[in-house]
């Protein structure tokens, strides 16, 4: 059987630890390596129990990482840190496979930009592969069956839990801050509100709000429509867009967070006709570290070595609720 080494930079956050999680379980992926400043020459299972191997953190270098000689690496690492390591790649291995999941590189057309259930047809082999932000995958993947019906920019209400914002310690991540609150921050011009604007080709306003759970997104999108139309053949739309995506779910109800944290698919659903029929609310839900991550960073590896897309995804228990 053909398989592949991964190394993982960045791996002491929560992120990191569920793509460890993630290759360990692929059948033709092997971990070469994972970098982490903090935990350098820990074993990893002491941190991640169920890791199989005996494999130990490292603090790597730039040009240590691109002298590995790893098949892929994936950057996990806070915006603005991953310019340096891919120059090193660049330079002393360019046939590796360069996932990036921060922002620095969404906005670089030379980089496949990767969320497979909407821009699947556009890899054509390429070595840089950045990941989708947790929000931006919820709101394009919400609103993008009614893409060519929209009258105007879609006005999207964000909630995260507070894993999204990372380990380095924040307001946004500070738990007795968050006790009983719900935290908006960045309400115009957020990254992501560009990145969705960029990628859709529409105009999208995103307002964003940490809340006091750990994992899991809600998004609430509000859409104005051309014509009128029906919740029946709203729905029906998206049952036909998602049709042949096992990571997709449509419902009829409004999906709850607390029922897609831990799970590797989104739940798009609770849609909403207003009298007159030209405005549309549609709600969607994903894990913020799974499918708005991990998740999808390894549907982009399965891509890149052409494995089946969802090999090492769980996805009985997400299949079995749909049932």
């Amino acid at each position: 059987m053909d398989s592949r080494t991964v190394g993982i930079v960045g791996a002491r956050g929560h992120t990191g630890a569920e793509l460890i999680r993630l290759v360990d379980r692929h059948p033709q992926l092997q971990l070469a390596f994972v970098s982490s400043r903090e935990l350098d020459g820990q074993k990893v299972s002491d941190h991640i129990p169920e890791f199989s191997g005996e494999l130990r953190y490292e603090n790597l270098g730039h040009e240590q990482v691109g002298g590995k000689g790893a098949d892929a690496v994936v950057l996990a690492l806070p915006n603005g840190k991953a310019a340096e390591l891919v120059a090193a790649i660049d330079a002393q291995a360019p046939q590796t496979v360069v996932v990036d999941l921060s922002a620095d590189y969404r906005f670089d057309d030379s980089w496949y930009y990767g969320l497979p259930e909407l821009t699947r047809d556009r890899y054509a082999g390429q070595k840089r592969i950045s990941n989708p932000g947790c929000y931006a995958t919820a709101m394009q993947l919400a609103i993008a069956p009614l893409l060519d019906r929209l009258a105007g920019p879609p006005q999207c209400f964000g909630v995260s839990g507070y894993s999204g914002a990372g380990t380095t310690p924040s307001d946004k991540n500070n738990v007795e801050l968050l006790r009983d609150n719900l935290m908006p921050y960045a309400l115009v011009d957020h990254l992501h509100e560009r990145e969705v604007s960029r990628q859709l080709g529409v105009p999208v306003e995103f307002m964003p709000h940490v809340a006091p759970h750990f994992r899991g997104i809600t998004m609430t999108v509000n859409l104005w429509l051309q014509q009128p139309a029906k919740v029946e053949e709203i729905r029906s739309l998206y049952r036909q867009r998602y049709a042949g995506e096992p990571l997709i779910r449509v419902i009829d109800e409004a999906p709850w967070v607390s029922r897609i944290a831990g799970r590797h698919g989104v739940e798009i659903g609770g849609f909403s006709v207003a009298p007159g029929g030209k405005r549309v609310v549609v709600v969607a839900t994903l894990d913020n570290l799974l499918k708005g991550a991990a998740t999808q960073a390894m549907q982009n590896l399965n891509l890149a070595f052409g494995f089946d897309e969802l090999a090492s995804i769980p996805l009985q228990d997400f299949r079995e609720d749909a049932a």
